[in-house]
């Protein structure tokens, strides 16, 4: 028995139990001895969409949304979107430890060299036609890429896990990069393992070397998209895997969680709403249909942070970076206006809606040339690492098991089929 434990009574039968708190959290299944008669099933907890249920124990990342804190590892984002790259980061979600020299390249090479993706997912591409959604298109091709390797589903092999990561973080980028221009009809361009892993999927998507101020918020922005705990394209992640499925068929099922607009395509509604405010005189107005319950501000506010989201700082900073090569979207100055009126209304300020990660995001990738509904493969190119660290962890944790979570019932007892005849 723990140190600390809580002791609770059942008032129904006047019985007392106590239960050990690890960790700030008491074992859901310790609920089930807390019953009226011997056979009843025993307490379970309500909890829709998880808003406070622990469904793992992870060492990954941090996040206080209370004071604004997002930590891989340990290390703040700002450090590593200051000082590192994607790959390293990647390496340091995946390995807990940011890579030596050595380290680094043996793990830059490996993850080059596994950028190409088979013939089979390039036909898969080239079966979509052009008004199919990038998205929809990028996930059905992460699933099919499970047909092309069937030595992925030795799901307990530590070996073999490392090389379906090293394709993965590879694949990924390259398949982005081909759904977009086989739907420009273009032709595919090769990863250059000369460039660097952005470097090589910008050079792929747009067919030239990149500026190196775009290159550089292209990192940042895998970087700060690269993992944020138990999110519901994460939770998927797990979930799915937990069933021993394979690494592509359960990337496939997250990218589909993200595909959904509450969750990948928020930054496309920011944009939406900043173009149908359409200039800073039509702000106010928009603000007060905002209150009034006519309107959503997108772009502020998290589940999580209940402060500013300190990848939304990072962003805005690499905005002006990135405006310097392209020139500045007109829709920033509405932006900048729009933040500054909601940070300091009361009605905002009260119900602790701050800007999120999305709200500059799609200016940035709308400057550099990339179509809205492109922004969710950016987000799922970037969260591959953090996926891949979150599945890699759950293999070596031997108290997960198939995710099966419980429900309550609340529908007919048993009945009698009623014949046809007799139904009116």
């Amino acid at each position: 028995m723990s140190n600390e434990t809580i002791t609770i009574t059942d008032n129904r039968t006047g019985k007392t139990f106590e239960l050990p708190i690890e960790n700030e959290t008491i074992k859901a299944i310790g609920l089930r001895q807390i019953k009226v008669k011997d056979d009843d099933f025993g307490l379970m907890t309500y909890d829709p969409a998880y808003m406070n249920t622990a469904a793992c124990k992870s060492s990954i990342t941090f996040i206080d949304g209370d004071i604004g804190i997002l930590n891989y590892r340990g290390i703040p984002i700002a450090q590593l979107a200051e000082h590192g790259a994607y790959l390293e980061t990647a390496y340091l979600l995946l390995y807990g430890e940011l890579p030596n020299p050595t380290q680094l390249k043996a793990w830059t090479d490996a993850i080059h060299l596994n950028m190409a993706v088979p013939e089979a997912a390039i036909n898969v591409i080239k079966a979509f036609g052009p008004n199919a959604h990038l998205m929809g298109v990028f996930q059905a091709v992460i699933a099919a890429l499970s047909t092309c390797y069937p030595d992925s589903k030795k799901v307990h092999d530590q070996a073999n896990r490392e090389h379906q990561i090293h394709r993965l973080i590879g694949q990924v980028a390259t398949v982005g990069a081909y759904i977009y221009r086989n739907q420009k009809g273009l032709p595919f361009i090769a990863p250059n393992p000369e460039l660097s892993f952005a470097g090589s999927f910008l050079n792929m998507m747009f067919g030239k070397a990149p500026h190196p101020a775009l290159e550089h918020a292209m990192e940042i922005l895998f970087i700060l998209h690269a993992d944020h705990e138990q999110n519901c394209s994460t939770s998927t992640m797990r979930l799915v895997s937990s069933a021993d499925t394979d690494p592509y068929a359960s990337l496939s099922a997250a990218a589909a969680a993200l595909y959904g607009p509450l969750h990948g395509g928020a930054n496309e509604a920011v944009l939406k709403m900043l173009a149908n405010i359409g200039s800073v005189g039509n702000i106010p107005a928009f603000i007060e249909s905002v209150k009034k319950g006519e309107g959503r501000l997108m772009g502020f506010g998290h589940r999580v942070y209940k402060n500013y989201d300190p990848r939304a700082r990072i962003i805005k900073k690499t905005a002006y970076e990135v405006f310097e090569v392209t020139g500045k979207n007109p829709l920033l100055d509405v932006a900048i206006e729009l933040e500054q009126i909601a940070l300091h209304d009361e009605y905002f300020v009260k119900r602790k809606l701050y800007p999120n990660v999305d709200f500059y995001s799609g200016l940035i990738y709308q400057a550099m040339g990339f179509p809205e509904e492109f922004f969710t493969v950016l987000f799922a190119i970037g969260r591959t690492s953090g996926w891949l660290a979150q599945w890699n962890e759950m293999m070596n944790d031997k108290d997960q098991k198939i995710g099966r979570p419980r429900q309550i019932f609340l529908g007919h007892g048993e009945r009698d089929y009623v014949d046809m005849k007799q139904r009116v």
